[in-house]
């Protein structure tokens, strides 16, 4: 690990607030922090309806191998102010080299692929105030992209209505995101990746075709496009999936592919699909099917690529019902045979570049109990649920999810006859829910770290998480799936919580007019 990945992989004033609270002796005092977002992405013409979270597992693999060594003190040594003096005290440094290390937090999370929804800790983090400080800026860069990529995978996903879906994205990701973005867009929706390395890593076998250039060097050579497809049909007769718009693809393409899948076929090896990467690409995969179901090709893959995203999919799919019946093929039929490429929208999540999660101090430890935090805000959406608590989901009789409930952490739903469910910033909303109207309340934490050791299943398998994924998105209404205009999921606060914040806010405000 580089020192730019290790413990330094931080923000500069993580390091000089823990060592303000060790000089003011508050640093092994006991602190709470919760990272939550405020708001699910927006992209402009649309907006996500839900989240599902990913990430945690780089945190864990991250925590594990990060430590403030000889080399991180080094650095820290010879930072300076403005006077010249040196940021950091040899005292201090002592004891970050000693007990820099991440051991000692105990983090408790809604596990990885799970849906999730503003202002309910995702993750809380336990331990040493200047220890759980330190954590945050690598938690946040982890787990807000991870899950921003994994939400616009499910979204494209939905919007594609299932199809096989590949991330083509590493040219044009930011850096190494390119990697985090994989294992994202892998959680969330995309079933394999271009990115061979990053796919190695994961288990996952690298998928491809061809380039532009393949073709183009044929031609160039005085070959032609023609025995560009036949070179690469002779070298995987098996995997052979043809980009047929270099030149012209209804002229050429097409009808050049379908000679060499002939040509393969009487060889005894059968043609995986064509890919259309430019143009209308509604009209020409009707057009390419026509033609491949009149050549007998039926069974061969169209694989859509170009500036892909779930709102484009959602287009190519109403122009294909609307047309396709018109030109003699069946729209479900040619749906069914789509693959789906989708590179640059996905993993920059066009429209909404970032995940405003937030990392905000909650509770902390005085005088052997523990002290809710509040952090006031002119903005009333910045005003933080104080306190240890937990996350419950309340699933209605018909089984799908109906709210999101944020309790005290000594509150248990599970045996509540009624639940009083007070909205988080506005405080004149409220409802109350009867246990005999729900089929399910379930908490929604679970211990994923402890003494510097990996627990639960949060992380782990992505077959796993897969399956996390999926079963709380069939229990998710259709609306709040909606690709636009989604309906509102609600999350709530319970009554305990919901008091005491209001009492806290007042005492602030209180002390703020003395």
């Amino acid at each position: 690990m580089g020192i730019e990945n290790g413990a330094l992989y931080t923000d500069f004033y993580e390091l000089t607030m823990a060592q303000l609270y060790f000089r003011m002796g508050m640093h092994e005092r006991g602190a709470q922090f919760d990272y939550f977002f405020r708001s699910y992405p927006d992209y402009g013409a649309h907006q996500a309806g839900y989240c599902l979270t990913a990430g945690m597992q780089s945190v864990l693999e991250w925590m594990k191998s990060a430590r403030f060594g000889e080399r991180e003190v080094e650095q820290l040594r010879s930072q300076t102010g403005r006077s010249g003096e040196a940021t950091f005290s040899e005292d201090f440094l002592t004891w970050l080299k000693a007990n820099g290390c991440f051991d000692r937090l105990r983090i408790e999370a809604v596990a990885e692929g799970r849906v999730v929804h503003p202002e309910e800790p995702v993750a809380v983090v336990t331990g040493p105030l200047a220890v759980a400080q330190l954590l945050e800026s690598s938690m946040l860069n982890h787990l807000n992209y991870q899950s921003l990529i994994a939400t616009k995978a499910s979204r494209i996903k939905l919007a594609g209505q299932n199809q096989l879906t590949i991330e083509f994205g590493m040219r044009r990701a930011q850096g190494l995101a390119a990697n985090e973005g994989v294992r994202g867009a892998l959680i969330g929706g995309a079933d394999f990746s271009s990115n061979t390395g990053m796919s190695c890593a994961l288990g996952f076998p690298p998928k491809g075709t061809h380039a532009h250039s393949m073709v183009q060097a044929f031609i160039a050579t005085g070959k032609g496009e023609l025995e560009a497809f036949r070179a690469y049909a002779k070298v995987y007769p098996d995997d052979c999936i043809l980009l047929v718009d270099t030149i012209d693809t209804l002229g050429s393409g097409i009808p050049n592919a379908i000679r060499v899948f002939e040509e393969l076929t009487r060889k005894g090896h059968k043609p995986v699909g064509v890919r259309l990467d430019s143009g209308d690409l509604a009209y020409l995969s009707i057009q390419a099917a026509k033609a491949l179901d009149q050549a007998g090709f039926q069974d061969v893959s169209i694989v859509l690529s170009n500036k892909l995203d779930e709102m484009v999919l959602m287009q190519i799919i109403r122009q294909v019902r609307e047309e396709a019946p018109r030109q003699g093929v069946n729209p479900d039929k040619l749906i069914d045979r789509f693959v789906y490429g989708v590179g640059t929208r996905l993993i920059t999540s066009r429209g909404a570049g970032s995940l405003d999660g937030v990392y905000k101090l909650v509770a902390i430890e005085d005088k052997g109990e523990w002290a809710p935090a509040i952090k006031l805000s002119e903005t009333p959406a910045k005003i933080i649920n104080p306190g240890y608590k937990k996350v419950w989901r309340l699933y209605s009789g018909n089984g799908l999810a109906t709210a999101d409930c944020i309790a005290m952490d000594q509150e248990n739903l599970e045996q509540s006859t009624k639940i009083d469910l007070r909205h988080p910033l506005d405080f004149s909303k409220s409802r109350v829910v009867s246990s005999e109207q729900l089929s399910k309340i379930e908490r929604l934490h679970e211990k994923i770290w402890e003494d510097g050791k990996e627990l639960g299943s949060t992380g782990g398998d992505i077959a796993e998480i897969r399956k996390r994924r999926d079963k709380d998105l069939e229990s998710l209404d259709t609306g709040v799936k909606r690709i636009v205009n989604p309906h509102q999921y609600h999350v709530s606060l319970s009554r305990k919580l919901w008091k005491q914040k209001r009492e806290l806010i007042a005492t602030m405000k209180g002390e703020q007019e003395e």
